[in-house]
């Protein structure tokens, strides 16, 4: 969740620092800081808050200098403060840091028994203090011998003060990335801190320690010093794609991309007319012999991953199941080789996803990822990667990234049903068909945008509020309820609708706004039935449904229309008029819509 940026060149260091941090706000932080080796050696200057706390400590006391570090940190062990943030270090070393380690207490104790003080609560300040108790004059000797004493997770920046100009950096289980300039080097946990400078950049692996010198040469070793030769790679996206675009929040630029992310993620994969994975490395039928499908991910990418259940299991026949990964390993799932474990993530460094993941491999299950980024630690362990085209996804709340994983899972779901013979090539052309048209109506859906804020005229001054729907209707209800409670926080839950009688229903009150998914025509006479009940109880229902199912005004108070679609593919455009209407309910309660409270975009520690 926290931000790394590094920099050794020729520019002053404070303003590219800032700028990379600045770009890496989306990731969600509390406090902020930087080291710069400067005239008077190497001085840190860190704060509480926002950004603009430490660039006005800076404007008071600049740290001219052409080398540096900077974070924003996520408080994970101590409280937000100008104390905790980082970096941390000694008046040899500066250490900024992504991960928790996880034996602190005990090198805490270690350290403090051969005369080391310690002024935070912080994991990060043992470690910096653990380089410390380990530099010999040695960075690379320091840094692997550190490395060897902390269990956890990390990715460090790291600066010594008798080596100025130098950046170094190492991770395990956290990203880091080392990115090529002219003349220049950046240290950065995500590509989008330093795409104003470039797009070439070599990513870390575990173990790898990366030195950046003062004119730009970057060089990697393994943790015994011997170099390693990298690929050089070059990201797809470029600053103006992370930028608003006119748009007044990321989230509302990002919720119509959709049509675009959509198809540019599916049309690549469809050769004669149906999915077709051989560009991705899977081979021709890979999936004809899987028994069953575990899906694993956490939050939004997890409610994708209902509707790919639903898919999977009506076509293919094939048993599908979702779990959240922060709970999959812990309850000792049942793996056998003939099963294929798909694990969904937007940023590729979800950290209970990626445990998922090693957890398969393990016990040797193959292991395929649908994520965003390429080269993140998820995408470069899986057997198997799809990539989801969906560009920077900057605000918090997934939009995109959950259309376009769910628009993997339908090409996914016709090909399994195609190689396990569940359905002949005409049909898998005539679906494929049915999800490119489903794909077009993404941007009739997005002029369900004015009654979407029709709606959040009512919804802002609720506190509480529900959504019911049944088959994948209830699956977009509880991505709808996430949206909404996470930007607006409005307390609000999805249930299935034939539950409601089984308790839920004596929470419905005078009032009491209930959002009501009926875009299932197969099951829309039981809908419309328990639709009836909350508002027989004094619901308020805002209805969504197709257009031209016949639904009498005595069902809802308000209602929103969508494209006509076969049941089976309606969850692509029903998600939207969901996302807009959180979008907006938020803008009407004054909320931070792209970076709400308590939340962060990457979550990249347990």
């Amino acid at each position: 969740m926290c931000g790394i940026v590094g920099y050794s060149g020729k520019q002053q260091a404070v303003r590219i620092l800032l700028e990379g941090l600045s770009a890496l706000e989306y990731r969600g932080y509390d406090s902020a800081g930087v080291s710069v080796f400067t005239d008077h050696g190497l001085c840190t200057t860190k704060s509480a808050g926002r950004l603009a706390f430490l660039a006005e400590r800076l404007g008071e006391r600049p740290l001219p200098g052409f080398c540096g570090i900077g974070h924003t940190r996520w408080a994970t062990h101590g409280e937000p403060s100008d104390r905790n943030a980082h970096p941390h270090g000694t008046e040899r070393v500066s250490l900024v840091h992504n991960g928790i380690i996880e034996n602190y207490a005990e090198l805490k104790a270690m350290l403090s028994g051969k005369g080391y003080l310690f002024e935070t609560q912080t994991d990060t300040e043992v470690a910096a203090k653990t380089v410390d108790y380990c530099y010999d004059g040695d960075p690379i000797a320091a840094i692997r011998k550190a490395c060897g004493m902390m269990e956890g997770s990390y990715a460090f920046g790291v600066l010594f003060a008798d080596h100025p100009g130098k950046v170094y950096g190492t991770r395990l289980n956290s990203p880091l990335l080392a990115a090529v300039g002219e003349g220049e080097g950046f240290l950065a946990s995500d590509i989008s801190a330093v795409l104003s400078y470039t797009k070439n950049y070599y990513a870390l692996e575990h173990g790898e320690i990366v030195t950046i010198d003062a004119d730009g040469k970057i060089t990697v070793t393994d943790m015994e010093g011997c170099p390693i030769e990298k690929e050089l790679l070059t990201a797809q996206w470029d600053v103006e794609q992370a930028q608003k675009n006119g748009f007044d929040h990321f989230m509302r630029k990002e919720i119509f991309e959709q049509p675009t992310a959509l198809y540019n993620t599916v049309h690549p994969r469809i050769i004669g007319g149906v999915p077709d994975f051989s560009h991705d490395g899977i081979a021709p039928g890979f999936f004809k012999d899987i028994t069953r499908i575990q899906m694993v991910a956490c939050g939004t990418a997890s409610y994708a991953g209902c509707i790919g259940k639903n898919i999977i299991e009506k076509l293919a026949r094939v048993p599908a199941e979702v779990d959240i990964a922060s709970e999959f390993r812990y309850r000792d799932p049942i793996l056998d080789p003939t099963q294929l474990v798909v694990v969904i993530s937007q940023s590729g460094e979800t950290a209970d996803t990626l445990a998922a993941l090693r957890l398969a491999k393990k016990q040797g299950v193959k292991t395929l990822a649908i994520v965003n980024v390429a080269g993140s630690t998820i995408a470069r362990e899986a057997d198997i990667v799809l990539y989801t085209y969906a560009g920077p996804e900057i605000a918090v709340a997934s939009t995109k990234a959950y259309s376009v994983q769910t628009g993997v899972l339908y090409l996914l779901a016709i090909r399994v049903a195609l190689e396990k013979g569940r359905i002949g090539e005409e049909k898998a052309k005539e679906l494929v068909s049915g999800l490119l048209d489903a794909i077009e109506k993404t941007n009739a859906a997005l002029l369900t945008d004015e009654a979407a804020k029709a709606m959040a005229a009512i919804m802002k001054d609720v506190e509480d509020c529900f959504f019911i729907g049944r088959g994948a209707d209830f699956a977009l209800c509880r991505e709808g309820s996430l949206k909404l409670k996470e930007i607006s926080y409005i307390h609000s839950e999805a249930y299935e609708a034939g539950e409601l009688k089984h308790g839920t229903i004596s929470l419905i009150t005078d009032g009491v706004p209930v959002i009501a998914l009926a875009t299932q025509t197969a099951l829309l006479p039981k809908t419309i039935s328990n639709i009836k009940e909350t508002r027989a109880r004094g619901a308020q229902v805002l209805l969504i449904c197709k257009e031209s199912d016949e639904i009498g005004e005595d069902v809802y108070d308000h209602i929103i229309r969508l494209p006509d679609l076969d049941d089976l593919f309606a969850p692509i455009t029903g998600v939207i008029p969901l996302q807009l209407m959180a979008y907006h309910t938020a803008v009407a309660r004054g909320c931070d819509v792209d970076k709400p409270r308590n939340l962060a975009k990457s979550v990249t520690v347990e």
